[in-house]
């Protein structure tokens, strides 16, 4: 027998959970119907939802059909409780979408069918309350089919059912023309496939069109194939009268048995073991040894989970199209200690996946951000009812978000003494609604992998605060470009203080958008009132759509803010002596009507909030300094500036030949892309495009040899590693040491005329006893002979930490080791091989210029 999970999910008031009530007691599962307004329901399991005749939590029953096992998942209605509706039809097989025959489609209706579109569930529509005056049939069969789909086709006419099918998929019309009928499975593949979308007509309350729909459920529904492995999604968190802590979840694959244990990476990664499994049936449970596809079970003995979360194959989580808009500061008794609140409300905040808990700790005030009026007023008494308190709450306000219009770089250094860490960021601005996304661009040559995934894990880890209002920053892409470590002194805080202070100092620098949430609203008035209607959008820095005739009115579409929309329906009501109809949802965010007022009223100070520092820590003579946000670049130690410049004219630049070593180059941007795809998974373009552009700027070799290098930059060489690296230098050695010496000598002094940095050729003399070692300066280099007991590896790998702090460093040599040290201190390497390519191409500008010198 088939096992699936059918949703019913509506419009507040459409009559969801007695259609619930329904098909239970239809289907044998109940032997009394129970109703809501008797506060007898058998899914209301709650006092609150008893008392207010609403849905306020997921409820989940079990029924038998002839053919098939039913899990029902009964959701709330209303909009403020769309979270919990939402994370719903993440495990939902099949979905049965109930409209109020009196009411027809409203505008949470539509919202509902988005939903169930986004999460591609086959759906059922029944419109209930036909017992009603003002139900009528043809009538609300056309705007199902105008405002819905095409798709809805009424299975209880069976004159044109089987040509309404028809119609519905090309493949099938040629096949009914011939045989004249529509066979089952065919039925069963177009709702499968949301082609069709069967709708019934009746009355839950008087259990009229009931037995058609579960027939429907029955014969026309199939269960779907569940992966080898075990997979579970989670829903929903509660817990029960004792206090344990259930997690609901659906098997999607595989089983899952008690005493087994889960793992998630979650909270740094977690191990636990299932206590006890659950199938719930209303308030009644039945403990199970072993859970199978297509199961909703409870699991107790977990901790780490949340709604939205999955286990096993189907690990990861779904982000929510819904998002809280108003935010309200709670106020707690005299005798109630904040600490012990907010640990309560953390609880509640696992529970409800639309309730975030923000702790004030400058002010000790706990805040919540929640969708509404409704919402709030349950939250009051279920505070109340759970943990003993009366909390009070004030006006609220809006809960804003902030983006940027721009692209910036933000650079991050954090160097108190035996610490080490600095981080560059490229921040573009996202699509509306993206959030924060995440990418790299950044040389494994530069920065080793394990860092660059600690530095996307704390730019994840925190949601980043702008510099406007201190709302939390959206739609953004952020790409790490560059990055250094010290290989001694480097630590996992370092790096987490780095990248925080790389955004706040890539915020600081860029101009800011400031966004508020917007409602899309529906409202239904008289025809009178629609001039009224137009004047108070318009004022409240909305828009709409040309008026749409309605029976007996007119219906306005448009969006609005929520900060001007929030009360208007109490206008509404007014205005139109109640025959008017306000039905707002969640619109997203849009850039804020009024940002200079609400930037003046929060009254933020980007720079006194030490918490979100964009200051940057460096080190001078063994104690760290803070350095300004706007003074930092001048003082970072690696240069991203021109990963912004405007792209010059593009030449082909000369090929360099490839040593089998790495350098610090990019000559090989294809391997690290595919690196960082295995890695992160498809990168995002615009930031490595920028670096690819920055690195084709140069036009001629003056341009690339000469203006490209700054006269403070340095070259470090490894002498006799060099020597022994080039044929000609080994020839030399062969016969004469020292004659190679000074043969290199030479050719590194034409090097440096032509490069104007400083070079310093290092020889090994540790084998020298006594040596106390040595420093010339020749030809415009310095000649280092190290000590006794010193090699030139020592001496570089010293150097190399000491001026890379303030300089750019480059070190020549072939020694395998001594380049992965010299990287770790933030300097870059060169192969013997390249150094060569670089030598002559120096000494083929010199001879030019000594060309144009002879008459």
């Amino acid at each position: 027998m088939k096992h699936i999970c059918i949703g019913i999910t509506a419009h507040v008031d459409a009559g969801k959970t007695t259609l619930s009530e329904a098909m239970l007691f239809r289907a044998g599962a109940l032997k009394k119907m129970g109703r809501v307004d008797h506060r007898d329901a058998f899914l209301d399991t709650f006092a609150l939802e008893r008392e207010r005749g609403i849905t306020i939590f997921s409820k989940q029953a079990e029924f038998s059909l002839p053919h098939t096992e039913v899990t029902l998942l009964d959701t709330p209605g209303h909009v403020d409780f769309s979270a919990e509706m939402e994370r719903t039809l993440q495990v939902l097989d099949y979905a049965v979408l109930v409209i109020s025959g009196t009411d027809g489609v409203q505008a949470h209706t539509e919202t509902l069918w988005r939903l169930l579109a986004r999460h591609g569930i086959p759906t059922f529509l029944f419109v209930n309350k036909m017992d009603l005056d003002g139900a009528e049939r043809v009538l609300l069969l056309r705007e199902l089919k105008t405002r819905l789909s095409s798709g809805v086709v009424d299975f209880g006419d069976e004159d044109t059912l089987h040509e309404e099918l028809a119609v519905c998929d090309e493949t099938l019309l040629e096949r009914y023309f011939e045989q004249g009928t529509v066979a089952d499975e065919d039925v069963v593949r177009l709702i499968r496939e949301r082609k069709v979308f069967p709708c019934f007509f009746g009355s839950a309350l008087r259990l009229d069109g009931v037995d058609a729909l579960l027939d429907a459920l029955d014969r026309r529904t199939v269960q779907p194939e569940p992966q080898a492995d075990f997979g579970a999604r989670v829903f929903k968190v509660a817990r029960d009268a004792q206090g344990n802590r259930l997690t609901y979840m659906k098997i999607t694959g595989g089983s899952l048995a008690v005493r087994a244990q889960l793992s998630g990476g979650e909270d740094g990664g977690w191990q636990e073991k299932v206590n006890q499994l659950r199938v719930y049936s209303g308030e009644k449970f039945t403990a199970v040894e072993r859970a199978e596809p297509g199961m909703v079970v409870a699991a107790t003995g977990l901790t780490h989970t949340a709604p939205g979360m999955g286990l096993g194959a189907a690990a990861g989580a779904l982000p929510p199209v819904l998002e809280p808009v108003l935010s309200y500061r709670v106020g707690l008794p005299a005798d109630c200690d904040a600490h012990t609140m907010l640990r309560s409300l953390r609880q509640l905040e696992e529970e409800d996946p639309l309730l975030r808990v923000v702790w004030n700790e400058q002010l000790g005030e706990i805040h919540l951000q929640l969708m509404g009026e409704v919402q709030l007023e349950i939250l009051t008494e279920l505070i109340e009812s759970r943990f003993g308190v009366r909390v009070t709450f004030d006006e609220g306000s809006i809960v804003y978000r902030e983006t940027i219009a721009e692209p910036v770089i933000g650079i991050g250094h954090f160097e108190p003494l035996r610490h080490y860490a600095e981080v560059h960021l490229l921040m573009e601005p996202g699509e509306r609604g993206s959030g924060i996304t995440l990418g790299t661009a950044c040389s494994t040559d530069e920065l080793d992998l394990n860092w660059q995934r600690l530095i996307l894990t704390h730019l994840a880890e925190k949601a980043h605060l702008g510099v406007l209002t201190g709302a939390p920053l959206t739609d953004v892409h952020i790409t790490l470009i560059a990055g250094r470590a010290h290989v001694k002194h480097t630590e996992g805080g370092d790096f987490r203080e780095a990248t925080y202070r790389a955004v706040r100092n890539g915020l600081m620098q860029a101009q800011s958008i400031l966004l508020e949430p917007y409602y899309d609203f529906t409202l239904e008035l008289p025809d009178e009132c629609v001039g009224r209607a137009m004047s108070d959008i318009q004022r409240m820095d909305g828009t709409f759509e040309p008026p749409q005739p309605l029976h007996g009115g007119s219906m306005l579409t448009g969006k609005a803010p929520v900060a001007s929309m929030r009360n208007y329906w109490t206008e509404v009501a007014s205005y139109t002596k109640g025959r008017g109809r306000l039905s707002c949802t969640p619109g997203g965010y849009e850039v804020c009507h009024n940002k200079e007022a609400v930037v003046t009223a929060i009254g933020y100070d980007a720079e006194r909030d030490t918490e979100n520092t964009a200051d940057s820590v460096f080190c001078s003579h063994g104690a760290g300094y803070v350095v300004h946000w706007d003074e930092v670049r001048a003082h970072a130690h690696l240069d991203t500036s021109r990963v912004l410049a405007q792209p010059e004219e593009e030449t082909e630049p000369a090929s360099v030949p490839h040593s089998g070593v790495r350098s610090s180059g990019f000559e090989n941007d294809s391997e690290l892309r595919a690196l960082f795809e295995r890695t992160y998974g498809p990168v995002r373009d615009r930031g490595f495009e920028a670096l690819q552009q920055s690195r084709k700027k140069a036009e001629t070799l003056e341009q690339l040899y000469v203006t490209r290098i700054r006269q403070d930059d340095y070259l470090l060489v490894d002498g006799y590693n060099i020597i022994f690296a080039w044929d000609e230098l080994k020839a030399i050695a062969a016969e004469d040491v020292n004659a190679a010496r000074e043969r290199l000598v030479n050719i590194m002094s034409n090097y440096q005329g032509v490069r104007r940095c400083h070079l310093i050729l290092v020889f090994d003399a540790y084998k020298v006893k006594g040596g106390t070692g040595s420093i010339e300066k020749r030809h415009g280099i310095h000649i280092v002979y190290t000590k006794e007991a010193e090699t030139a590896d020592m001496y570089i790998e010293q150097a190399s930490y000491d001026l890379s702090r303030r300089h750019r460093v480059r070190v020549a040599t072939s020694d395998g080791m001594e380049q992965m040290i010299i990287l770790g201190h933030g300097a870059e390497r060169m192969s013997a091989t390249e150094l060569k390519w670089e030598v002559e191409q120096a000494d083929e500008h010199l001879r030019g210029i000594i060309q144009n010198l002879q008459p």
